[in-house]
């Protein structure tokens, strides 16, 4: 029996305690915030979406090459059937999506009865929780860590899992500040960097706040027309500053990538229609219905706020009738339906990313462990890895399988 800390009461704090403390430990969960999953608590806006169905090995897929394989071990351990099967037991019954995102059956504060339910697994287990307990520094050095200092007091123990989350929505109380302890003790990181986030533009449209975009993808190209570095097929949301909803977040790090590597560009491309199928059709009802509007006729394939907006943008009238159009302006009538401009990206904010980028370097962690290398009493877990997968439910799985096999001591 050994003397456990757990600092960090999320997903993967919250899975390492309670794990630690059935395999008869003595655990202290530490919560720098005055409960318990905080961030938890407003997932998938209060929903949770806390994992996808796919099969194991879908889910790893989800990840990069290099992340797959460093979760294949915790994932096996504590797969989303277990994770499933665990709150079930606890009254919390769960259901998948056509597109396989795992949410708790319809009930108000989903996210909410999950954090209740590992809370209960946790205290049920023995161990003892402290919340607005922050930890302010690490002492030791490698092979061990010796203690923890908190604001006021000093903390010993055999073992510690960090599980202390990464550096988005730091008003949750997920600051990153442990990387730089970790870094400062030896450990190899790399820097933090925005991730699932929303991505304000060079030119935002606030008057077109809450216009969606669908059935198409969004594109990322080295400036506008140069080769295209990134595509996702989903659903896009215009907010105040920029642009968000699926599309957005997952291309979010991408585009802060290339913008800071000088050339970004963003447009949203129709799945319904091919430029060349659209154009043929226009010429068609220039001649079937000459004194159509183009304004009328961009409403059939864009909401209708931004239309005349857009149709000024590109030089033409919104009253202009369909005959009255050179080919020129067809074919820029055709791009605006088939290719949306969305402009340049501007910096990606940190703080606002669903997850972030970065953390403590996978290849400094044993993958079946969580233990990191050259420490004896040290382990890591959750979105303190480095580790970010896209939107569905993978991160927070990840989150749990590593929570889970960090507290397997």
């Amino acid at each position: 029996m050994a003397d456990v800390i757990v600092v960090g009461g999320g997903a993967a704090g919250l899975v390492a305690a309670w794990r630690a403390a059935t395999l008869g430990h003595r655990v202290r969960l530490l919560e720098a915030n005055g409960r318990l999953g905080v961030k938890l608590r407003i997932s998938g806006g209060g929903k949770c979406n806390l994992t996808h169905d796919g099969s194991p090995g879908e889910l790893l897929a989800a990840f990069s090459r290099e992340q797959g394989r460093f979760l294949r071990s915790s994932l096996h351990a504590f797969d989303n059937g277990a994770v499933r099967d665990l709150l079930r037991r606890e009254g919390v019954a769960t259901a998948s999506r056509e597109n396989g995102r795992v949410f708790p059956l319809d009930r108000p504060g989903s996210a909410t009865a999950v954090v209740e339910a590992f809370e209960t697994l946790v205290r049920r287990a023995g161990v003892e929780v402290r919340t607005g307990a922050r930890v302010t520094a690490l002492e030791g050095g490698a092979p061990r860590l010796t203690a923890l200092r908190l604001e006021q007091e000093r903390l010993a123990a055999d073992c510690f899992i960090l599980a202390t989350g990464g550096a988005s929505y730091p008003e949750t109380g997920t600051r990153g500040e442990v990387l730089g302890w970790l870094q400062t003790l030896g450990v190899p990181v790399r820097p933090w960097f925005p991730a699932l986030a929303p991505i304000p533009l060079l030119r935002p449209r606030p008057a077109w706040e809450g216009v969606s975009l669908r059935d198409g993808e969004l594109r990322l190209t080295a400036g506008r027309g140069g080769r295209r570095l990134a595509a996702f097929a989903g659903d896009l949301v215009f907010t105040k500053v920029g642009i968000s909803g699926p599309a957005a977040l997952e291309l979010s790090q991408a585009a802060e990538r290339a913008r800071r590597g000088g050339a970004a560009w963003l447009s949203y491309a129709s799945h319904l229609e091919s430029p060349e199928g659209l154009d043929a059709a226009l010429q068609a009802e220039q001649r079937g219905n000459p004194h159509l509007k183009a304004a009328t006729w961009l409403r059939r394939h864009l909401p209708e706020r931004p239309v005349e907006q857009l149709l000024q943008e590109a030089g033409l009238a919104p009253a202009s009738a369909l005959k009255d159009l050179p080919k020129a302006a067809r074919r820029a009538l055709v791009a605006l339906a088939t290719d949306l401009p969305l402009g340049e990206p501007q910096a990606v904010p940190l703080a606002r990313g669903e997850v972030a980028a970065g953390g403590v370097d996978l290849a400094a962690v044993d993958p079946r462990t969580l233990a990191l290398r050259g420490w004896e009493n040290l382990r890591v877990c959750g979105e303190l890895l480095d580790l970010d997968g896209p939107i569905g439910g993978y991160n927070l799985q990840a989150a749990f399988s590593t929570g889970y096999a960090a507290g397997s001591l």
